[in-house]
């Protein structure tokens, strides 16, 4: 079938065009566009990030139910209530926001650590958020931090940030969408020490560099860092072979997740 300018095909490429023009004439995202881009062009070394992954990678299930087999039950409740609830808010929107992180997971961690602060990189449509948000609910205490940058191909993208959070939720949230150099020079002289810290935001090696010595100094000593998408490139393997100790790897549809500190 032609796809000629008057498409679908051909007005959706027009509008994403339109949306990347404006929002990059806002001051305070050009710079964030531009960074992203920028590693996007760069080389990955995808294939041996995830070979590496597949050879280390375990059963989340298996290291779930090792640890508290009742909080993973209870995750996967959890997911298995939530899930139907944020598909139907995503069907209404129409837009491709990504894929969350892995939900079920930050929820058992979030539950069997009982973190008073977890500080979190990458929001997109909430779904991490929301799974450690419910856990702080249950737990009783705790707060979480976001950093996110929206997405620019999308109009007025400030609005589908944490789309699929319960309302009832936010009051233990603090959302900043500026990017994460800008987010976390905010964020981290207010947050007090981290418990949990989960990075899904910029996945370029650089950008998990530039967050992780950001953060460092403000971490606990029993923090738990979970990292998503280290199969993107060896930046997951290079720190953990560097900084020595015990990490795990968890498979979740094709991709891989890291986790340290327990």
């Amino acid at each position: 079938m032609a796809r000629g300018p008057g498409s679908l095909a051909g007005v959706a490429r027009r509008s994403t065009f339109v949306n990347l023009a404006r929002n990059a004439l806002r001051p305070s995202y050009l710079p964030v566009m531009l960074r992203k881009i920028k590693a996007r062009l760069r080389p990955p070394n995808r294939d041996e990030a995830l070979a590496w992954a597949f050879e280390h990678a375990e059963s989340v299930e298996s290291f779930g139910e090792s640890l508290a087999p009742e909080l993973w039950a209870e995750a996967n409740h959890w997911a298995d209530e939530f899930e139907p609830q944020a598909q139907s808010i995503l069907s209404t929107i129409g837009v491709p926001l990504g894929g969350g992180g892995h939900h079920r997971l930050l929820y058992f961690l979030t539950r069997l650590t009982s973190p008073a602060t977890v500080l979190e990189t990458g929001v997109a449509a909430g779904w991490s958020s929301a799974a450690v948000l419910s856990a702080l609910s249950t737990n009783g205490s705790g707060s979480l931090w976001s950093s996110d940058f929206p997405y620019f191909r999308l109009e007025n993208p400030e609005r589908y940030v944490g789309c699929v959070v319960p309302e009832e939720l936010r009051d233990a949230w603090n959302l900043y969408i500026k990017g994460d150099r800008s987010n976390l020079a905010e964020i981290l002289p207010k947050c007090g020490a981290i418990s949990l810290f989960h990075y899904d935001s910029d996945k370029s090696y650089d950008g998990r560099t530039f967050a992780m010595d950001a953060v460092a100094s403000h971490l606990t000593p029993e923090c738990v860092i979970v990292c998503d998408d280290i199969d993107d490139n060896t930046w997951f393997r290079d720190w953990v072979l560097k900084r020595g100790g015990a990490y795990r790897v968890f498979e979740r549809g094709g991709k891989y997740v890291g986790l340290v500190g327990l």
